[in-house]
């Protein structure tokens, strides 16, 4: 199960008021079947049969029959193992979501979460006690209660809606780094200079000394990345332009990380809060920051889906193309949202249609800042000067997708755009208004 599907099943669960249920199972790789052959040494303690007893053991070994912690096959044979058996209790399962397992029965429901071996439940009450009671006579399992852990998120439940943050671990971190008692700061990142040269997130120049080993950049960068995908959008952006130089870092990136660090001082309780009795309805944004790197001559691509106010599923990330001019790359971005807006359409449907909820089949409104790239997409590919390079898939799939009314292309203006979040360093108070804009609260305030 990946974070986007978590996401979603949390906001599933405030908007419908659903319980939330965490088992996990004792061992898990010991209950899957080999389907090869795989011989081992034999282990020290092992009693040798007597017709065996004159050998070395150094010359005999053992037939597997079932998997091992450290088999490249086991999690394979385990979720073979683990679906077989829920698939045999009526479970309906999908390919769009292989690790989500929904049985709907004429009193209610229950989705059962995957991730290696935490079995998350999420449902009506009656559905989610039936489902723990067939996981404990099938496997040895460990009920965990009511859902406030897992995966390294904090989940906590209230009257009006539930809160995912990961305050934790944001104070292991910056313990890890000795910023624990940092400043703290109102923005990841400073602003960036438009002088090239001036830049300070520019590469190692041939004058500049790259920093060794005992300056843990990529540790940095991997804990910063764990946050921004899991629970904090907000640093996205910031974490995604540093990430480009950990193979040779200077002393002006590590400021960067550390800008970061006393960013997360400031924000340690920073979460994504879920309202309760919110509508279920997709809504994505999308934008492109033109030469977000203007040393490679490259664009930044970002976008963001919310549920009910709230993000689901996030990015930002370079282009790989050199985009000729704002429309380019914003079109080009819009490409990358769309594809995205199709697998959370079709994850998003199989989980309410196999749970019984109800909903609207509508297109999903994707809101854009360009007003050509709008009206392009809107109107179809028009041929000129500027747009004669533009490769028409970039047009063609985002305009079937209209034409399929799975998506509807609509323009915002910029200030509104919770997009630009992800493709530039914004001022404070317009940072901190799309941070609000996208879901995200400050525990203290709950």
């Amino acid at each position: 199960m990946d974070a986007i599907t978590f996401r979603f099943l949390m906001s599933l669960a405030a908007s419908q008021n659903l319980e939330m249920y965490l088992m996990d199972v004792v061992t898990a790789y010991l209950y899957g079947s080999l389907e090869n052959e795989i011989y081992m040494k034999i282990p020290e303690g092992l009693k040798m049969p007597e017709d065996l007893k004159s050998k070395a053991k150094e010359i005999c070994s053992v037939r597997l029959q079932r998997s091992l912690y450290g088999l490249k096959q086991s999690g394979r044979m385990w979720y073979n193992r683990l679906s077989e058996y829920l698939l045999s209790k009526d479970y309906v399962n999908n390919a769009i979501c292989p690790c989500v397992f929904i049985k709907k029965s004429s009193s209610g429901f229950v989705i059962i979460a995957v991730y290696v071996d935490d079995l998350n439940m999420i449902g009506t009450q009656k559905e989610i006690d039936d489902a723990r009671t067939h996981m404990k006579e099938e496997f040895e399992m460990k009920d965990l209660g009511k859902t406030k852990f897992c995966l390294g998120l904090q989940i906590e439940h209230f009257q009006d809606g539930i809160f995912v943050h990961q305050s934790n671990y944001t104070k292991r971190v910056l313990k890890r780094f000795y910023m624990d008692k940092a400043t703290p700061l109102s923005t990841p990142m400073v602003n960036r200079s438009l002088d090239v040269e001036k830049d300070p997130f520019r590469p190692c120049e041939d004058n500049e000394e790259v920093l060794g080993p005992e300056v843990p950049y990529m540790s940095a960068i991997g804990g910063l990345m764990y946050l921004a995908n899991c629970t904090r959008p907000d640093i996205a952006f910031a974490t995604n332009l540093l990430a480009r130089y950990s193979s040779s870092p200077t002393r002006r990136h590590w400021n960067g990380i550390k800008h970061i660090f006393r960013y997360l001082q400031g924000s340690i309780d920073l979460g994504l809060f879920y309202p309760k009795n919110s509508k279920c309805v997709l809504v994505g944004f999308a934008d492109a920051g033109y030469l977000s790197d203007p040393h490679k001559a490259r664009s930044q691509t970002g976008y963001v889906f919310t549920i009910g106010g709230t993000a689901v599923s996030w990015r930002s990330q370079k282009q790989t193309l050199v985009a000729t001019s704002s429309n380019y790359a914003e079109t080009i971005a819009l490409h990358e949202a769309c594809r995205e807006c199709v697998w959370l359409r079709s994850m998003t449907h199989h989980i309410q249609e196999s749970s019984g909820i109800v909903t609207e089949k509508e297109p999903t409104k994707i809101f854009e800042d360009n007003s050509a790239c709008v009206t392009q997409l809107k109107e179809g590919y028009i041929k000129s000067d500027r747009t004669k390079h533009i490769p028409p898939r970039f047009f063609s799939y985002t305009q079937e997708l209209q034409k399929n009314q799975e998506v509807d292309i609509e323009y915002v203006r910029s200030s509104d755009n919770a997009a630009d979040l992800f493709t530039k360093a914004l001022p404070t108070t317009v940072f901190k208004k799309h941070v609000h804009s996208i879901g995200m609260r400050r525990l203290q305030n709950l």
